[in-house]
């Protein structure tokens, strides 16, 4: 690590102490050459990402979005907000251990129903009728059909 004070290109840790529960590293150092103590802080480098939407427009991903439509779906059903929150860390963990810097909304859409299936069929029958935006009664019952063979 570089001196901040001499610009010397050699410096020894003295001390390092987890920091963030984790996720950061404090290093207390001390150049080689000056004898200068100096502070740094090693930390993830996270991936930004970023959603494409249908009309191909792109913005950042934000999981309240993903939170916010499942508490929708979830009203008045027994799914409780700890189950919420766990499934919207499991989708957002999903993208981002994935590496990759974009991901689709029919991506998110499909992760979201998938793990709506599992926790609340009726809450995954909300969700899917906005997003797959049913224009008649008979795309609903066949997502109902879909639903019931699933299940058999």
């Amino acid at each position: 690590m570089k001196c901040p004070f001499c610009g010397f290109s050699d410096s020894k840790v003295t001390d390092s102490r987890v920091m963030d529960n984790g996720s950061a590293i404090r290093r207390r150092r001390a150049c080689e050459a000056c004898g200068e103590r100096f502070t740094t802080y090693e930390r993830l480098d996270e991936i930004q990402l970023t959603v494409v939407k249908r009309d191909g427009t792109r913005e950042a991903f934000d999981s309240v979005k993903i939170f916010n439509s499942i508490i929708h779906a979830c009203d008045k059903r027994k799914v409780t907000a700890d189950q919420i929150t766990e499934t919207v860390t499991e989708i957002e963990n999903h993208f981002l251990n994935s590496m990759r810097k974009e991901v689709s909304t029919e991506e998110i859409g499909e992760l979201v129903m998938d793990k709506l299936k599992k926790l609340d069929e009726v809450a995954y029958v909300r969700f899917a009728s906005v997003y797959r935006q049913f224009k008649d009664i008979d795309s609903f019952v066949i997502e109902l059909t879909q639903l019931l063979k699933d299940k058999a």
